[in-house]
């Protein structure tokens, strides 16, 4: 790290003291999501007690699915990489689901909601990150085509990992967090927009499937789940410097420029939450000082710049993943249309899905168009997983993914 002085921004005084105060008097916000407003499919499975209200019963939900554990094999930025120290999918969702938390808390939100949505809004990522996010799209569009084009967005894919694949129960709130959390886009200024129904959730997920721009236009319909959505930037946006400082990709944080949130990982984390909070405090929506939105904003542009778009993290992902990808998505569309029960698909995706407790029915499943199947299967793989499979389905291959190692410089 470069000399500079650090940056951390405190609460101005007469928050922290109406903050105490309003802790002191036990005082929550009166826009949180209550837990009596939790909305289920199956509203005579909601049971709750003292110590098990109804949004804790989403996070154990979603922390037992079995999807949820795969978390911990699924690339966040960098793929090809032996080294414990640089964050996976599952270091990112507990580091967006700390930080929601603790904006939640402190503004008198509902904090188990809060953590379900962000435990739960990744479990529909695919391997290998966006980059395995994209791929898998780009195949499903051309598969699909013309009128019937279809899109995969692992946001709408994590709804139905949730509410369809492995179908517990979980709520509408929990759902549409999920689905709205929108990771890649920041906005000045987050106001949940109305509750929606079971219903209205639907169409939003099949407007998504069927049209690209509508990603840009989910909004949470609950202020926790703006809160998971603005943190789900925060928590990747330094970390994933820090990261990227690990593999020898930046010598330093000196190449970026923004000194109004911060350039570290914790400077980035405690000046995003205490202007969040500093804006938000007792209101009905989250917002942004310009200043801070504009250095938001910019601080993402340097990440995309500086890592992301980097030639050493895109090449292996180009000259070797997306042709496994293309030969992959074409052998299991092969199997989902057979649905040969010694394949590899059936035996390792649908018995799979046949072993979880959940209102699945597996005949109209079965009847689904195979390119979904086919998505449902590669999208729930870990990067080992898609690793092996590629090399038992195609053993000749040349294509080969080679890791940089522990004790390589």
């Amino acid at each position: 790290m470069s000399d500079r002085v650090k940056n951390y921004q405190t609460l101005s005084e007469e928050l922290v003291l109406r903050i105490r105060q309003d802790k002191a008097e036990h005082k929550l916000s009166p826009y949180r999501t209550d837990d009596t407003m939790a909305l289920r499919k199956r509203p005579d499975h909601n049971e709750t007690d003292a110590w098990r209200p109804p949004f804790i019963r989403d996070v154990e939900r979603i922390m037992h699915n079995p999807y949820y554990n795969r978390y911990a094999d699924k690339t966040q930025v960098f793929s090809f990489m032996k080294n414990d120290d640089i964050s996976r999918r599952s270091f990112h969702v507990q580091l967006v689901a700390r930080i929601a938390r603790n904006i939640s808390r402190v503004l008198g939100l509902n904090e188990d909601l809060t953590e379900a949505i962000a435990l739960g809004h990744d479990i529909g990522h695919t391997p290998f990150g966006h980059a395995g996010e994209r791929m898998l799209s780009a195949k499903l569009q051309e598969h699909t085509g013309g009128s019937a084009k279809r899109y995969f967005n692992h946001n709408v894919h994590s709804v139905r990992v949730m509410n369809t694949l492995v179908d517990w129960n979980v709520s509408l709130q929990t759902l549409d967090g999920a689905l709205c959390h929108n990771g890649e886009l920041e906005l000045s200024e987050y106001v949940p927009c109305p509750l929606r129904t079971f219903d209205e959730l639907q169409m939003l997920e099949e407007k998504c499937n069927t049209d690209e721009s509508q990603i840009k236009k989910l909004i949470p319909c609950t202020l926790e789940g703006c809160v998971v959505r603005v943190s789900d930037i925060i928590a990747y946006l330094g970390k994933d410097r820090q990261d990227a400082v690990k593999v020898g990709l930046l010598k330093d944080d000196s190449d970026f420029g923004n000194d109004v949130i911060g350039r570290t990982n914790s400077e980035i984390i405690n000046n995003m939450i205490v202007n969040i909070v500093e804006n938000s405090y007792g209101h009905d929506y989250l917002r942004l000082d310009k200043e801070y939105y504009d250095a938001f904003a910019k601080a993402k542009k340097e990440n995309y710049e500086l890592i992301y778009q980097n030639e050493s993290v895109e090449s292996q992902m180009i000259s070797v993943v997306r042709p496994m990808f293309d030969a992959m998505y074409e052998e299991i569309l092969s199997q989902a249309k057979k649905l040969d029960q010694s394949s590899i698909f059936y035996k390792h995706h649908i018995e799979f899905l046949k072993g979880i407790n959940s209102k699945l029915n597996m005949d109209e499943y079965l009847e689904s168009d195979p390119n979904q199947l086919t998505v449902d299967f590669i999208a729930s793989m870990t990067d080992d997983y898609f690793i092996d499979l590629y090399s038992t389905l195609f053993p000749k291959s040349d294509l080969k993914i080679v890791y940089k190692g522990y004790f390589e410089d």
